[in-house]
């Protein structure tokens, strides 16, 4: 029997409706606090925990449920005799329901402007000492932490005696995930303010929450949800869906590799993406011009692909992109014209994302392995021709740097091994994911065509041959860029003076796996 109910809780959604239930049942209502007064002013009946401790709230509050009144009327097993004789013996009632949710600290922290003491003073630590030992001794205590589990616990008290056991059990693991989730959460923020010099602790901690789950995964077998990260600021994660039906999983993991590397462009720009792999990219005088040179970049590929602008999508735009079948549009904001144009076509999801500049960026990759996690620091956002060098006879002009500026920064999110050929800041061909270097360089010379002579060639490694300027010369490529640090640079320098072609050493490697 729930005879006594201990409710201390920051979010109050359905508060009053969960304790006035509880009243009306019988059970003796126990709270600190700011809610006992929420519940004091609703007109249910509560009793103040320092009524149970005989001991007042001290330190600001912060020290008020820590007591043997409160954690033994939890703890206690009913079914251990001793124990029950000793809450007897010292005059402590039994506590069967505990109802608590924890101080903000994720939305403290989200705060611009937020300090460390600002930060530490909304770690809760009454809290989940109760969570937990509630959680603990499950098959005697009720424990919810979330609000949404309210009417399922109050629907059981009205139409049988006890909360079932597998409900309690249940409650009990969504306990112990959310004190694990808010400690993870406190020591990931804390962490990063010393990631410099701690980068990769001991012990890594990942919290996420579960903002929906998915049809499917990559295939229909697969199952697969969507997780925000709770302290990443603004994200792909939080955008605004305009339009559309639900994403999927492959939609989301497309539009993170459009996004990804649409950021990296200061001037109008537009990304097309294919299977996380950029098929169309461009930038122009205006979004319209940027959107038909990545779609006459590839006009195959972009069928059913992910686009993501960096400008307000206008309605010229959105006239264009709304002749050809797309999955998702990802902008930083839709102009209402736009949205209407686009709306037109009810399957096509529109996501905005506010301006970029404010969206967060990644600290850290990681990846699932067979019995373990990869970790890395993310390659960042953001290039420049910084330690970039010349080391041929023949010296590009600075349109040919800029070009191959332009096309450095998307074979950094072309899948390896990456081959771009770009003229006129946009892709005339991508070379991706294949397994020899040169096999790349083939794909993207083809896909360029004639349209290669004159253009420039990124590639996001080195060169172990000379095979790819000697495939790159014949196409008429006028300059090539590459990491350099091979054995046989000098091989690649040799074959490029021989043709006339101009080769840039960039000093950086960007492997996508």
């Amino acid at each position: 029997m729930i005879r006594r109910a201990l409710l201390s809780v920051s979010d109050k959604t359905g508060l009053a409706e969960f304790a006035r239930g509880l009243a009306e049942l019988g059970v003796e209502l126990v709270s600190s606090g700011g809610t006992a007064g929420f519940l004091a002013g609703e007109g249910v009946p509560v009793r103040a925990v320092s009524d149970v401790t005989g001991f007042p709230e001290i330190l600001g509050g912060r020290v008020k449920t820590l007591h043997p009144a409160i954690h033994g009327g939890i703890l206690a097993r009913r079914d251990e005799a001793s124990h029950m004789e000793q809450l007897a013996a010292h005059g402590i009632g039994p506590i069967d329901l505990v109802a608590v949710n924890l101080y903000p600290f994720r939305h403290t922290v989200q705060q611009p402007g937020v300090t460390l003491e600002d930060a530490v003073e909304n770690i809760d630590i009454g809290g989940p000492t109760m969570i937990r030992a509630a959680a603990k001794n499950h098959r005697h205590v009720v424990v919810v932490v979330d609000p949404a589990d309210y009417p399922a616990v109050l629907d059981q008290l009205r139409s049988q005696p006890e909360v079932s056991e597998e409900t309690r059990y249940r409650l009990a693991v969504t306990a112990f995930r959310h004190t694990a989730a808010y400690d993870a959460l406190i020591a990931r923020w804390l962490g990063e303010r010393m990631m410099d010099a701690d980068p990769f602790p001991q012990e890594l901690v990942v919290a996420a929450e579960k903002v929906r789950e998915l049809r499917y995964g990559e295939n229909p077998h697969q199952r697969s949800a969507l997780y925000r990260d709770p302290v990443g600021g603004l994200s792909l994660v939080g955008a605004r869906q305009l339009g559309g039906k639900e994403l999927s999983y492959n939609n989301l993991n497309d539009a993170a590799a459009a996004l990804a590397l649409c950021r990296e462009f200061s001037d109008t720009a537009v990304v097309a993406v294919k299977h996380a792999n950029p098929c169309g990219v461009a930038e122009g005088g205006t979004l319209a011009q940027a959107y038909r040179r990545a779609h006459d970049a590839d006009p195959v590929s972009i069928f059913g692909g992910i686009v993501a602008v960096n400008r307000e999508l206008d309605p010229e735009t959105a006239e264009e992109m709304a002749e050809i079948f797309l999955e998702v549009i990802i902008a930083p904001a839709f102009s209402p014209k736009a949205v209407e144009i686009l709306g037109r076509k009810k399957n096509l999801r529109l996501l905005e994302t506010g301006p970029f500049e404010d969206l967060a960026a990644l600290s850290f990759d990681l990846r699932r392995l067979d019995g373990g996690i990869l970790v890395q620091t993310a390659d960042p956002l953001g290039e420049d021709r910084e330690g970039w060098r010349s080391v041929t006879k023949k010296q590009p002009t600075q349109a040919q740097l800029d070009d191959l500026l332009f096309a450095w920064k998307v074979a950094k999110w072309v899948k390896s091994n990456a081959i771009v050929v770009a003229k006129d800041r946009t892709t005339l061909g991508v070379g991706a994911g294949q397994m020899n270097r040169i096999e790349s360089t083939r794909l993207a010379l083809k896909a360029a065509g004639e349209a290669a002579r004159g253009a420039v060639l990124a590639s996001d490694a080195f060169f172990p041959f000379p095979d790819v300027v000697e495939a790159a010369g014949e196409a008429g490529v006028a300059l090539i860029g590459q990491p350099g640090g091979g054995m046989r640079d000098e091989l690649s320098i040799q074959a490029a003076d021989e043709r006339g072609m101009a080769m840039v050493f960039t000093g950086r490697r960007h492997f996508r796996h």
